[in-house]
C-alpha cells in the first residue's frame, strides 16, 4: 500500500470561506466517489493555531505506485488540483506502509 499525504497552506490573505477555497474543498471531498483507486481517504482543516501549521490535509491510500499514478492523472483529481493552485501551495509525501 502507498500512503499519499498532502498538506496545503493557503496563500497570504486567503480565508477558508473564500468561494474558491470552498469549491476546492468540495472537489477534493468528492474524489472518493469518483476515483476507484482510493482505498482510504481523509481530508480536513487544521484545528490548531501554530505558525508552522499547514491549513488543510489529505491523508489517502492506494494499492501501489501504478494506482497512485492513475489517481494523480485522473481528471477529477486534476480538476481539484487546478482549483487549489489558485489559492494555495502544498507539500507531499508518498510512502509504502
Amino acid at each position: 500500500m502507498i500512503r499519499h499525504l498532502v498538506l496545503f497552506k493557503l496563500d497570504e490573505g486567503v480565508r477558508r470561506d473564500d468561494p474558491r477555497v470552498v469549491a476546492g474543498e468540495a472537489a477534493f471531498r468528492a474524489l472518493p466517489e469518483q476515483i476507484k483507486e482510493l482505498r482510504a481517504w481523509e481530508c480536513a482543516w487544521n484545528i490548531t493555531d501554530r505558525p508552522i501549521a499547514y491549513d488543510f490535509a489529505i491523508n489517502s491510500a492506494v494499492e501501489d505506485t501504478e494506482a497512485l499514478q492513475r489517481y494523480l492523472d485522473h481528471p477529477a483529481h486534476q480538476a481539484g488540483v487546478a482549483l487549489w493552485r489558485e489559492f494555495a501551495t502544498w507539500v507531499i509525501a508518498d510512502y509504502e506502509f
